[in-house]
Formats: structure tokens, sequence, C-alpha cells
């Protein structure tokens, strides 16, 4: 997959020229940093800092911690209701309140979303992490102490704040350590994390009540977030980088320093998507011809602190020599281990507390509601959770009763085949389309869609809402093995990868809005 020409006009989102008609590079790609064919979108940039240049186990690690606050976070927030039995008993707190503490639930999940996003571009994405695990502490420990319904609803505004973490952040860490021909394949395996803690949060929490007592789904759950906090503030690296104080805007050459331009360059044998830690990077060809770079590539300045900063660090429009220090600087000098993992890294263009930044950003996250990818990742995301909804209050509304008279455990179990329909939905919508995606750039005379992803929705519009009949009539009438369980594995490869298919399709319709960029 190349990139876009420079003098190709982009009409519609997503849609611009890959290869000429042949199916061959474009002319002047030779230029950028590539493995094959493919064109490493973003192109990364010379700092040692950038995470598009971590070495592959680096960035496996990282993004194993932060898959794994995923699924943990969703395993927290749909546990509640294996508890309601004993909550019951204990307290005669009804059924209905647990469905409306799972309401709750949902309304603090997008709300909280809607309002920290701005926070983690201001303060860097490990402060998200950071408070997530700390409130998810406090919900679980209050879900722990339960006496009355104010407990039941309240443990559960808690615990969906705390999960919103996964529902935003974790998409932004992913997308800034690996690149857009990768982006199904990532958010792929983003949706499945989901899915497991989706699942398996109901089942664990089952097997606690029936062990241990109900109590315990609260404290297990906030000894596990208590340890991850721990391990998060260690091992979690900040992400968060200004990619475009070192681009210019052609995006295929670096401001590395006002007296040392980098030429062109090109990366034939790189592994697919991973470039070198800079570490081990001396081999890279760093031939340098002062004067190579021509003076309208190079980019103005973002602005500072203050006006009088602005003025000094501006000269028509261009980088001043103060500015041109500080960029050599953050280019040569990697940043230490306490560092990368400051509580907060603020934004380079950060003015004061951020105050006023924060409600801009916060406007213009409420902008992109303009966009109709937008509306359509979304309603498609919020529609699967509804269906997520439906099938596990139907399980614990009719699966307890005659004729299965289920335990909390064996309504637990009941989530294993979603979890095998995941995995194949997750396989099928994220490393399937991108497969599928550069087949069809190819066919398509080199030019790519966005909308070519929802093709592979065909299969899930016809999976899904056969899994949702299957396990509703099957609960309603008393039907046993196998069909309600074809039917929840059915509704685990819808969830697994419609919301995949969604997601990509977004970010490839606006890859300069929703990945990693400039603030």
């Amino acid at each position: 997959m190349a990139a876009p020409q420079t003098d190709f006009e982009e009409v519609i989102p997503g849609t611009r020229r890959l290869y000429d008609e042949n199916g061959n590079n474009l002319p002047g790609d030779d230029s950028l940093l590539k493995h094959g064919d493919i064109v490493l979108v973003p192109q990364p940039s010379e700092s040692p800092n950038d995470p598009l240049r971590w070495s592959k186990p680096r960035k496996i690690w990282h993004s194993i911690l932060v898959l794994y606050i995923v699924g943990l976070t969703a395993a927290t927030s749909n546990n509640a209701g294996s508890g309601s039995d004993g909550v019951n008993e204990e307290y005669g707190i009804s059924y209905d309140v647990f469905n409306t503490g799972a309401g709750v639930l949902f309304i603090a999940i997008g709300y909280w979303t809607l309002l920290s996003s701005p926070l983690v571009h201001l303060y860097g994405r490990r402060l998200g992490y950071l408070i997530s695990m700390l409130v998810n502490i406090g919900g679980l420990i209050w879900y722990g102490r339960i006496t009355n319904v104010a407990g039941v609803v309240w443990s559960q505004l808690f615990v969906g704040a705390a999960e919103s973490v996964g529902e935003a952040t974790v998409q932004l860490s992913l997308l800034d350590i690996w690149f857009e021909h990768q982006t199904g394949s990532v958010l792929g395996i983003y949706t499945f994390a989901t899915a497991i803690g989706t699942y398996l949060g109901p089942l664990i929490g089952a097997h606690l009540a029936d062990g241990l007592g109900w109590r315990w789904i609260g404290y297990a759950g906030a000894i596990i977030c208590g340890v991850s906090l721990i391990v998060i503030f260690f091992g979690l690296e900040e992400t968060e980088f200004n990619r475009d104080r070192y681009l210019t805007g052609n995006g295929d050459r670096y401001l590395v320093d006002a007296a040392r331009p980098v030429p062109e360059k090109t990366l034939e044998h790189a592994p697919v998507g991973i470039l070198p830690d800079l570490e081990d990077s001396a081999s890279i060809d760093r031939n340098i011809e002062i004067g190579d770079r021509p003076e309208k590539a190079v980019q103005p300045v973002e602005k500072h602190n203050s006006k009088e900063d602005s003025i000094a660090n501006t000269e028509d429009g261009y980088p001043s020599e103060t500015a041109r220090n500080r960029m050599s600087l953050s280019y040569s000098h990697r940043k230490t281990y306490w560092d990368r993992i400051k509580i907060i890294t603020p934004a380079p263009n950060l003015r004061g507390t951020g105050a006023k930044q924060y409600f801009h950003r916060l406007w213009h996250t409420l902008r992109v509601f303009t966009f109709p990818a937008v509306w359509y990742a979304g309603l498609q995301w919020g529609l699967q959770n509804i269906c997520l909804t439906f099938y596990l209050t139907v399980q614990e509304d009719w699966w307890y009763n005659e004729p299965w008279n289920y335990t909390q455990t064996e309504v637990g179990n009941m989530n294993i085949p979603t979890l095998i329909g995941s995995l194949i939905g997750c396989a099928y919508g994220g490393y399937g389309s991108d497969r599928f995606m550069q087949w069809m750039i190819k066919r398509n005379k080199g030019v790519m869609e966005a909308e070519f992803r929802l093709h592979l929705m065909a299969l899930c519009t016809l999976v899904f809402p056969a899994g949702m009949w299957l396990f509703g009539i099957g609960s309603a009438r008393g039907w046993d093995w196998p069909v309600p369980y074809l039917g929840l594995g059915f509704i685990g490869f819808g969830y697994g990868c419609a919301g995949d298919l969604s997601l990509s399709y977004l970010a490839d319709s606006f890859p300069y809005v929703f990945l990693p960029s400039t603030l």
C-alpha cells in the first residue's frame, strides 16, 4: 500500500490513489520509507522518541499492556450481574436495580469518554490509564460493600467511567505505534481483547460468587486493578508524540536540525510495518548534504506559552534560531526511562494549565459528529453494545429458571461460545479486512476507497441478527443445546467483526484526523 501523490486532490474521504493503473508504485514513492510496495503511513520522523521507531518487542510489550487494560476494564464493567443473586438474597434488591445500574454504567462510559478525550492529547496517554485504574478500584470496592440500592447504582457509575479508557484511549495508543496498513489487524486484536473481558468477566464473576461470595467480585477486581496500577505505572511508556514538529509539508522529509537536513531515504527490507529502534539504526543511510532541503519545506513552528515566546521563536512564519535549537535538542536527546513514564507529559503547545485548550478540544471533538463516517461507526458500536446487553439480560432473567435451572456458574459458562465466535469474527474483520483491502485496491486500478471494508459487513448483517433470533427465541421457548448456544456463537462473531470493520473504516476515511498527528 503506497502513499497518495501530493498533487492528487482528495474529494471523497478515504478515497485516494495508491498505485498506478498497472498496480505499480506511483512516481516519487522511492523517497518514502516502505517495505516492498507498502509505504509506511504515517511516515516516521527521525526523532529517537518517535513511537513508530520503536523496536518490535517494545511495540508488542506496549500493545500487550494496553490490550490487557481493555480486557480488564471490560471484565469489571460486565460482571456486576454475576452477584445479583447473592445481593437479592441478602438485601432483597431486585434484578431490575442491576438493569438500572447497567444503564448508568453505559452513560458513564459515554460521557467520560467524551470529557476525558482532550486530556490524553494535552497531558499524555498515561494519565488516562492511571486515572482509570484508580477510579475502577474505588467503584469495585464500593460494589464489594453494597448494602442498598444506591450502592448498586453508584458503584456502576465509577466502574463505567473507568471502562471509558478502553473505548478510546487504547485505540489512540495502538495507532501511535502501528502503521495505517495494519489498522484492521490492530483494531481486530483490540476488539477481541474487548470481547475477552466482556465474556470472561461474567464467567469469572460467577465462579467467585459461588466459591467466595458475591462481595469478592468487587474485592478481587480491586486487588487486580491495584496490582495492574503498579505494573502500568512502571511499565507503560508515553506514546503521545507530535510528529509534525519534525516532518515537512510533503511528509517525506524530516526536519532535524537547521544545519543538517536529512535526505530522502528508502528502507526496502524492513519487517512489515516495523522500523528498527533508533538505538540500532546505525545502518540507515545518513549521507547529508547541507542545503539539500528547499527553504519552503520548513514547517512553521507551533505556538508557545506566551506571545513573547511565540514572537521569539518565529521569523517570517518559519522557525527562529531558538526554535530550531529546541527542535534539534528534542531530536538528539533520547528520553530517559523516568521521562518516558512521567504521570503527565504536557503537549508541546500547552499554554499554562491548558484549561482553555481543553474546552477548545472538547468543542472540536463534538464537531466530528458532523462526519457521516463518525455517525456510522458510532451507531454500529452502540448497536452491538445493545445486542450485548440484550443477551446478557436474557441470560440472567431466563436461564436461572425452568426448564434449565442453571446455576451462576453454568450461566457464566454460556459466555464461552460467544468468545469463540468473537475470535473468528475478529480474525475475519481484522487481518482478513486488511488483506481484502489490498486486493480490492489493486482491482480498482490503484485507487483506495475506505468503503471497501464495508463489503465484508454483508456477512455480519446475516450472522449477527440470526444469532439474536436463535438465542432470543430459543430462550423464550425453552430450547436446549445446541440452538441457543449456536446463537451465542453468532452473536460473538458479529460483535467481533462489525465493530472492527466500522472503526477501521472510520480510520481509513479520515487518517489525518483519527491517526496520530499534530496537536
